[in-house]
């Protein structure tokens, strides 16, 4: 059975080196997801998400493959469900004054392609905006008040 992929490209007003730290800086990434991303960042070292706490592992993997700033290639898992590993690969590249961020999500069981499918946007969008504006989205407020669903609904209403 061919497992899904998730994709998804922005367009940031930033620098290649400011997204690489947005993504691997522990505190750069909780200001705008709530969560620290943890390792040094060279091929074949373990990472981990931990959660505000500092103790909780969201999520864990091996780095893959590390290109400061333009390219990340991480494995991807719950703690709880080691064998449901998927890949993540982030591209920086540079497209005129803006930064060009792709997002490849493979590998995913259907669980865990609805899970990314939901948490991506949110989180790339609070991203996107913190490095623009300094400000981030709130997105545990959006991921705890809304399933994907409502949200949909909610952003056509407003939009």
């Amino acid at each position: 059975m061919t497992k899904p992929d998730f994709i998804y490209t922005t367009y940031i007003k930033t620098t290649p080196e400011k997204l690489w730290a947005a993504i691997t800086n522990p505190e750069f990434a909780r200001q705008y997801w709530g969560h620290e991303n943890i390792s040094n960042w060279k091929k074949g070292s373990e990472w981990k998400m931990v959660g505000a706490d500092g103790k909780d592992i969201k999520i864990m993997g091996k780095v893959l493959e590390s290109n400061p700033p333009k390219r990340l290639v991480l494995t991807w898992a719950s703690p709880a469900n080691k064998a449901d590993e998927s890949q993540v690969a982030f591209d920086i590249s540079i497209v005129e004054d803006l930064v060009r961020l792709d997002v490849v999500h493979t590998k995913l069981s259907v669980d865990m392609a609805r899970g990314v499918s939901r948490g991506w946007p949110l989180v790339l969008s609070s991203m996107k905006s913190f490095l623009e504006t300094g400000k981030a989205i709130d997105i545990m407020a959006l991921k705890q008040g809304c399933d994907g669903e409502k949200l949909h609904r909610r952003a056509a209403e407003v939009g």
